[in-house]
């Protein structure tokens, strides 16, 4: 069987998951219906807004699903789909074994990590707050576990140190979703392994919350700089001066030295934490519009030797 013959039901939700399947469609694989996650609102206006891929799917006339879950119901109407493999991209809900025994090339998952490092639903933010090197993207055989299934094939990413949440999430969509292609056709065609997973090195990345955003200047440059990279775009790591969070959007490493918190130059603002200091490019007070560390330095009236504690 090619790849044009081999019918594909495709679950993902956000827009990694709608690049994965565009990469699927152009490269001429037979898609045959997209899960994904509910209508939402989004933004102030909380506007009912459809996933990214649900909107993909439509335009190209792919049936969509949008269930609450995938038992009962929804695990016959896929029985009745009856696809020959199941690729699953950020969908946000773990397959029932009602569903994953149905295909018979079985149910394949793109995670963005290196399994068994960073199982779970926040690789990229967790690489990024540890100050990981390298992170990747594993294509793997979803089991009834967590992220546990055998792996199928990896490909290392290297991270930048400036790289943050949104940017690294860029750049390993751009590269995952061709593997995710090309491995995919390895599947089909039979010319792969499947490799059990060491559980004994895995670890976890939990959700990020917002409690976690917080930070003072009582710590580490570089981790706060980690923390910061992290933790941008959401939930945006912040720290609190004169009772009213200032969000810090954009910052970078500086070889000065001062008391934590203390204000080393206001032209470019540099703040001080323990063996280092940081460069505060871009940030975002509390009830205001992002602007220039500069900017709000100059509005707080700031000056060289304040603290911003």
């Amino acid at each position: 069987m090619n790849k044009k013959d081999t019918k594909i039901l495709f679950m993902g939700t956000p827009g990694i998951a709608r690049d994965c399947l565009e990469q699927l469609i152009n490269d001429g694989y037979n898609i045959i219906g997209a899960f994904t996650r509910e209508d939402k609102p989004v933004g102030r206006k909380q506007i009912i807004t459809a996933p990214p891929v649900k909107e993909l799917a439509l335009q190209h006339n792919i049936p969509v699903y949008q269930p609450k879950t995938l038992k009962g119901e929804y695990s016959d109407v896929i029985k009745n789909i009856s696809p020959d493999m199941i690729v699953v991209v950020a969908y946000g809900r773990i397959l029932p074994k009602s569903v994953i025994d149905v295909p018979k090339y079985g149910c394949l998952n793109l995670h963005v990590s290196l399994l068994p490092k960073y199982r779970g639903s926040a690789p990229i933010q967790w690489s990024l707050i540890n100050g990981d090197k390298q992170t990747g993207v594993t294509v793997m055989h979803i089991d009834e576990g967590l992220d546990t299934g055998d792996i199928i094939d990896v490909l290392p990413i290297d991270i930048d140190f400036e790289e943050t949440q949104e940017s690294l999430f860029n750049k390993v969509s751009e590269k995952g979703k061709v593997f995710l292609s090309r491995t995919i056709e390895k599947v089909i065609d039979g010319s792969y392994t499947r490799t059990p997973q060491d559980n004994s090195k895995a670890t976890l990345a939990p959700p990020l919350t917002k409690e976690m955003a917080f930070f003072n200047w009582n710590i580490p440059a570089l981790v706060l700089h980690n923390k910061i990279r992290g933790q941008n775009p959401w939930p945006g790591a912040y720290f609190v001066y004169e009772e009213k969070k200032v969000k810090v959007l954009s910052a970078k490493m500086i070889e000065k030295f001062g008391n934590p918190g203390e204000i080393i130059s206001t032209k470019p603002l540099v703040v001080a934490a323990v063996d280092g200091a940081l460069q505060l490019n871009m940030v975002q007070p509390e009830g205001s519009k992002a602007m220039e560390g500069t900017a709000w330095a100059a509005g707080r009236r700031l000056k060289k030797g304040d603290l911003v504690l």
